[in-house]
């Protein structure tokens, strides 16, 4: 249930551009709201990675995109949906494999290693197949996205619209998932760190 809610809000938000200014940056131009909420999918995997293993954490991450993908299909756009399940599926199946190489190092090695490749594979999977428009065919095409913009809006490198979001939105998905690192760490004390030798 934790790892659809996070799903489906992001897929819904990463749809509105953050509205605002940050000195001369035009706040629309490099984030959309998405960013802030699905660094805690890997919070979630990690979670039942450490606690219950890699097979538990597949399970989680396949019924996770099951239901996410139907519901974002009627929340989002159906490329969206398409982009979103792909990219989810993807990085979050190499963010178990991943931690789970690493789990018996120190006990944040493996969450920021693992989520930061998870992030870097599902920022770059997600934003060229729901904006690119190379990937039209798979449904609406978003006129402001591939709108041709001064990077970040300040550079003098003109890029589509949707590459600053994607630098952006990674650029804020790393902030948030080491910050997602004081909750991983409270849970382990709950939780107990497990060997991997005892993880299926």
């Amino acid at each position: 249930m934790a790892m659809t809610t996070v799903v489906v809000a992001s897929n819904y938000l990463v749809q509105f551009p953050v509205q605002g200014m940050f000195g001369a940056v035009n706040l629309a131009n490099l984030l959309t709201w998405g960013a802030f909420t699905y660094p805690v999918a890997f919070l979630v995997t990690d979670l039942i990675n450490r606690q219950f293993g890699p097979a538990a954490a597949r399970k989680v991450v396949y019924a996770g995109f099951a239901v996410a993908v139907a519901l974002s299909i009627v929340l989002a756009t159906p490329r969206i949906a398409i982009a979103s399940g792909s990219a989810f599926l993807i990085a979050q199946l190499l963010d178990v494999t991943v931690f789970h190489r690493l789990r018996d190092g120190r006990w944040w090695k493996a969450p920021v290693v693992s989520s930061t490749l998870g992030t870097m594979l599902d920022t770059a999977l997600f934003f060229s197949l729901a904006f690119a428009t190379q990937f039209a065919f798979l449904g609406y095409h978003d006129a402001f996205a591939v709108e041709v913009a001064p990077l970040f809006g300040v550079f003098a490198l003109e890029v589509p619209r949707w590459v600053s979001w994607a630098i952006g939105d990674f650029s804020v998905k790393i902030i948030v998932a080491m910050s997602m690192l004081v909750p991983y760490r409270i849970a382990l004390g709950v939780i107990g760190a497990v060997p991997a030798s005892q993880r299926g």
